[in-house]
């Protein structure tokens, strides 16, 4: 793929998923490894391990699923708050130019559905490649860890299915680009690939956008749901961070090349996947009248760019960002997101997501209330 690849007609060239398909093979070819050592050697995915224990939660019980959701008042709510995420003035001449409240209303509950459709469909891929951790990574401390990913995967799924039948009335198929890269994810037999994929790009990106949608929004029981999922994501990234900084502190120039490439790969493929190709076309709205102007909507460029702030200094804790030259450093700088490299990696932002947690919970204690 060329650096900073903006070939609107071969990212639309993608066909969109059909919206009757119930199933999607992917072809795993990674083979399960057994390992007999079961002494715990890595202090930190021991703590990970019996962090992940002792906050299991339970949806039916945790969350207030008896609250009604009004998806009109909550998305005139987050309008009022944060605007249409659009910058009017970049779209005259087009169809768009003439919207008014209702046209935009309806874009909004749209891309509602559709960003928490694309939250279930990543968590169940989160949950196919979490599960291949398991069967692939070398470690007995990491093999422990991921089994517990796996329930907090399947626990995700859930709770978005869940919000979305009834919360929603129903949501869109997986888009195309990011089934194209939980594609690649899986296809890949280097188990360090797997985790790389997921757990630094994909989950990293979601962490992002659910803090974005938790701040932004006033609707309480989404509110609730994304605090509980966002306490295992951190985890879920901290894990990625930890893992994957051992394995790549050996690595060679080029065999660390071939992760910077798959990072870059992964991340053009998370910027297409916010396009919205699917709400555009449900409003009547050719994809390839507005796609281009999207890409350049200097309103829609920040918040694309801010889906990167995990992602980034991620990639500096793993040695990814400066090998061969800063060969990634570059590409970041083409997607304007380098900025972020200064924010908390992984398991720096862990801990004070903890410790954010922990002072969210005696606020909503009924001692404390």
């Amino acid at each position: 793929m060329k650096p900073n690849s903006f070939d609107v007609d071969a990212i639309l060239a993608v066909p969109l998923t059909d919206p009757y398909e119930k199933q999607h093979f992917s072809p795993n070819p990674s083979p399960a490894l057994f390992t007999w050592d079961y002494a715990s050697s890595r202090d930190n995915l021991s703590r990970l391990y019996e962090k992940a224990k002792t906050g299991q939660w339970n949806s039916n019980t945790t969350l207030p699923w008896h609250l009604n959701v009004d998806v009109e008042k909550t998305v005139s709510q987050d309008r009022e708050l944060l605007g249409d995420g659009f910058d009017p003035s970049h779209y005259r001449g087009t169809v768009v130019e003439s919207w008014g409240d209702k046209e935009w209303l309806e874009f909004g509950i749209h891309s509602r559905k559709w960003i928490m459709s694309q939250f279930l469909h990543g968590e169940q891929g989160a949950l196919i490649c979490t599960s291949k951790i398991v069967e692939t990574v070398p470690w007995y401390d990491a093999k422990m860890y991921a089994s517990t990913q796996v329930m907090d995967e399947a626990r995700h799924v859930e709770v978005f299915a869940r919000y979305l039948s009834e919360k929603l009335d129903g949501g869109y198929q997986v888009n195309p680009h990011l089934r194209l890269l939980l594609d690649d994810v899986l296809l890949d037999q280097r188990w360090d690939m797997t985790y790389l994929g997921m757990q630094i790009m994909v989950e990293g990106l979601a962490l992002a956008a659910f803090g974005y949608l938790r701040q932004s929004t006033q609707e309480p029981l989404l509110k609730e749901l994304l605090r509980y999922v966002m306490s295992d994501e951190a985890r879920h990234v901290a894990f990625g961070v930890l893992s994957l900084k051992e394995a790549y502190d050996g690595m060679s120039d080029s065999e660390m090349k071939d992760r910077q490439e798959f990072a870059y790969d992964a991340s053009i493929r998370m910027r297409d996947r916010f396009i919205q190709q699917e709400v555009w076309e449900h409003m009547g709205v050719k994809s390839k009248d507005i796609v281009p102007l999207t890409f350049n909507d200097p309103t829609r460029k920040v918040f694309q760019q801010m889906l990167f702030a995990k992602i980034v200094p991620n990639c500096k804790k793993l040695g990814l960002l400066d090998r061969n030259d800063g060969w990634l450093r570059q590409r970041f700088q083409e997607m304007g997101v380098i900025d972020f490299e200064h924010m908390p990696s992984g398991d720096q932002d862990y801990e004070t997501h903890q410790a954010v947690e922990y002072a969210e919970d005696r606020e909503m204690s009924p001692v404390n209330a």
